[in-house]
């Protein structure tokens, strides 16, 4: 084996296993990268590398759109949009067995539109719909998954944070990522609802029929929604039209979410305070996560491993579908283990130089747009896959009462579309590019 490759798997092993002992991911690939660094250069290369590189880095004017867009949502969570949407949702699906269920996946796709992570949308929607679940005799583990798996259309509804990073981190244009993303993610929602009418069909019990809401009633639920409804449009809409750059999209729906709060008076100080530090943590977690990510990256590209990699699957002539399963497989896998934000950034700089070498019949650029959907959907598997699935702790840890192997199995059902879906992405890269074609 190549010098190359064991210094780079060593590298690998090291980073996992600090991983493993409960390390910061940050702090573990920043200190593995940086020792790597000096193995196979010096001291001196390495503080030179890291007197300019951070500036150069947080300087980036692109950056800016990922406080902006976790900003809109902490707003969001806190002025009440969850819940409106929750109740607009219910209207019009409530009275039928499993609609309640619906109407959190439905309300949860609009919300993802407006806040862009899969872990607030799953903790906002566990305080806003849960209770209500609950009240009309929905099974638990049932709620919860279905809560869980909602909370993935926070990703896979653009604007996404994560496809921010991966944007930056392949520079590729992120409005294009948006564009690609938007029916996929309405497959998404669409195969959850399928999900719950076939699972009414076998289990009814699970989530009973709500008593239907008058005309009064639904009508103001209707009203309520609007608001969200038209911050989404200008968001989404802006973007697509080309009359936003994603930058200004997460700056008007900043302002727009803020006025509606204000004017119906559900943000106040306190939920302000809260949104502003919420964000501000969440940020300096993401920022911390890009240095260390940067510094092993820089580690991975002079051991030349990924390059090398990348030539020896073109020599070896393996089919691309195949090569591409096995990437994903390998996404789904980690998924399940380890936090998205640090998969995405660890395995890139090894997995995208594959990728970009093998021919699908698509364009360089083509190519790098419809993996990194792909990556959206297996990332959002894994945030709902056992052992770990992070959104599922996240509903745990809101709804205490319900043991975790409940919601578990709850999930199960959602994983089948999920992979189904993820199946149709593979086989058709068209679903995920059409809307790129059309409208650049």
């Amino acid at each position: 084996m190549a010098p190359e490759f064991v210094l780079a798997a060593t590298g690998f092993a090291a980073l996992l296993g600090l991983i493993a002992l409960r390390a910061p991911i940050a702090l573990a690939m920043l200190l593995v990268g940086a020792l790597g660094y000096v193995h196979i250069l010096d001291w001196a290369a390495l503080f030179n590398y890291l007197k300019t590189t951070p500036y150069h880095l947080f300087a980036n004017y692109t950056l800016s759109v990922i406080p902006l867009f976790i900003l809109m949502g902490a707003l969001a969570e806190r002025g009440g949009l969850a819940r409106d949407l929750f109740s607009a949702a219910n209207a019009v699906m409530g009275r039928r067995p499993g609609g309640m269920a619906m109407g959190v996946i439905g309300a949860s796709a609009a919300f993802g539109a407006v806040c862009g992570s899969s872990v607030a949308t799953t903790a906002t929607f566990g305080r806003a719909a849960l209770p209500e679940l609950q009240r009309y005799g929905y099974d638990p583990g049932f709620a919860t998954g279905t809560i869980a798996v909602g909370g993935t259309l926070g990703i896979l509804v653009p604007p996404s944070v994560i496809l921010v990073v991966y944007a930056i981190s392949t520079e590729q244009n992120i409005a294009k990522l948006f564009m690609a993303a938007l029916i996929p993610g309405l497959i998404a929602m669409l195969f959850y609802m399928g999900t719950i009418a076939i699972w009414m069909r076998a289990r009814p019990g699970l989530g009973p029929a709500t008593p239907q809401l008058s005309a009064g009633e639904r009508a103001r639920a209707f009203r309520n929604v609007l608001p969200v409804l038209g911050i989404a449009i200008v968001v989404v809409g802006g973007i697509y039209g080309g009359v936003f750059t994603p930058t200004e999209s997460a700056a008007i729906g900043c302002i727009a979410v803020l006025a509606v709060g204000l004017l119906r008076g559900t943000l106040r100080g306190a939920e302000l305070r809260e949104a502003l530090l919420a964000t501000a943590e969440t940020t300096a977690m993401i920022f911390a996560i890009l240095l260390g990510a940067e510094v092993f990256n820089a580690f991975l590209a002079l051991s030349q491993a990924p390059d090398l990699l990348a030539m020896w699957v073109t020599d070896q002539g393996f089919p691309p579908y195949g090569v591409l399963l096995l990437l994903l497989v390998t996404y789904i896998v980690l998924g399940a283990v380890m936090d998205e934000l640090a998969m995405i950034l660890l395995t890139l700089p090894v997995f995208f130089p594959v990728i970009t070498v093998l021919d699908f019949g698509l364009t360089a650029e083509e190519t790098a747009i419809w993996f990194g959907i792909l990556v959206l959907v297996v990332v959002g598997i894994g945030l709902t896959a056992p052992p770990i699935g992070l959104n599922v702790f996240v509903i745990s840890s809101i709804a205490r009462d319900v043991p975790i192997a409940r919601t578990y199995r709850g999930v199960l059902p959602y994983l089948l579309s999920d992979l189904l879906r993820l199946a149709l992405l593979v086989l058709f890269p068209a679903i995920s590019l059409w809307l790129v074609r059309v409208l650049t």
